[in-house]
């Protein structure tokens, strides 16, 4: 029996069908107005494409993909220049260096599709692979083949989506788990956070405040950030550099095309000394919760000032302030992230090589460039 299930794409968001946002309704996202910031303002290296799946006529669910080009970034970071990182690099731009990734590889989380209820999520997924296939073959016309196919950022709750012929030949890969910070109904102010610690937390806050002395922060506007646009650079590209895998760098105007296009459902703090940048953060109104976004800092401030410690109580207290009900504070420096209160939530993905015989050895080639991390969980509440 033939489906009466399609799927369309689209290269710009000025062609996305009207009812776009009907469909996306619960995940900012994937709504035009984000997926306009990624038209307008994505990583040099990377295209974006919209899907939507569609039964008979109506809109039923809408999805992203990206293609990424990693020759164009130093994908394992500057910090180390051993024989073993320039080989991997050797082997990334030769056997891996173009991906298509079905999902946000800008973000952390399940953000990777939205199906109305008209449609089950298992079809949903089966159109989304058909649209990869496609996509696939569309970019092979413009001599860009693909060597690895990524769906990603999944629940483990879903992970039984998956479980069909069609992705058999995927290998399904958990990397570092996304950290979530539960915002408590008791809690109405800062001081009601500060009070449900133990006493080793709360001398930490206090140290990490009395270290912040001098240091001013204030919400920027769009002229002020367009104001301070060199050295917000430079401080997101220090920061940037520095992380041990890279598949993009922003772009300039980034942070001006989110503040101009998402206005108040995206937050940039800037924290100044004497009237000097020294530090940014960012953060994203997603309905109930708040995803952090990208941040940078002056490396000299950031240990005597405890700068990214600050940044973590201020986007708590902020929070909790406006009642939300999560902070999304995505991967990377786990152990301090839990140290102040976020719990380590389990993501999988799917990944696949082109090349059969690669793809072999996938599980042992995702080892040998995954970073590797190891961390302790902190318990910082009462």
């Amino acid at each position: 029996m033939k489906s009466n299930l399609t799927f369309h794409i689209y290269s710009s968001t000025k062609n996305i069908p009207v009812e776009w946002d009907t469909v996306a309704s619960h995940n900012l996202f994937l709504s035009k107005d984000y997926l306009t910031v990624l038209d307008k303002a994505a990583p040099i290296n990377m295209k974006c494409y919209f899907i939507g799946i569609f039964k008979n006529q109506d809109l039923v669910g809408v999805s992203l993909a990206q293609y990424i080009n990693l020759t164009e970034v130093n994908s394992l970071g500057e910090r180390d220049h051993c024989f073993k990182t320039l080989l991997k690099n050797f082997i990334f731009k030769r056997l891996i260096s173009n991906v298509l990734i079905i999902g946000n590889n800008m973000l952390t989380g399940q953000n990777c599709f939205q199906f109305s209820s008209k449609i089950s999520p298992s079809e949903g997924i089966t159109q989304l692979n058909q649209a990869a296939i496609a996509l696939k073959s569309q970019l092979k016309k413009e001599n860009k083949k693909i060597h690895l196919t990524v769906f990603k950022d999944f629940l483990l709750a879903n992970a039984s989506l998956f479980d069909q012929p069609t992705f058999n030949s995927y290998y399904r890969f958990n990397t570092q788990p996304n950290m979530i910070f539960e915002i408590k109904s008791s809690w109405h102010t800062i001081n009601d956070y500060i009070g449900d610690l133990t006493k080793k937390y709360r001398d930490q806050y206090k140290r990490a405040q009395k270290k912040s002395d001098g240091i001013t922060k204030r919400k920027l506007s769009l002229t002020e950030i367009e104001h301070y646009h060199q050295r917000i650079y430079q401080l997101y590209h220090h920061v940037a550099r520095n992380a041990p895998f890279n598949t993009f760098y922003l772009s300039e105007n980034h942070f001006e095309t989110f503040k101009s296009q998402l206005k108040e459902q995206f937050l940039f703090y800037g924290y100044f000394l004497e009237e000097e940048l020294i530090g940014f953060n960012t953060l994203i109104k997603n309905h109930e919760d708040f995803d952090t976004y990208f941040l940078g800092y002056d490396e000299s401030f950031q240990k005597e000032k405890m700068l990214y410690l600050n940044m973590l109580y201020d986007m708590i207290g902020y929070s909790i302030k406006k009642k939300f009900k999560r902070i999304i504070f995505a991967r990377t420096a786990l152990e301090i992230k839990s140290s102040v209160g976020a719990t380590p939530v389990e993501m999988f993905g799917l990944i696949k090589h082109e090349n059969y015989f690669l793809n072999l050895l996938m599980a042992k080639s995702f080892a040998y460039f995954e970073p590797k991390t190891i961390w302790q969980q902190r318990k910082p509440f009462k």
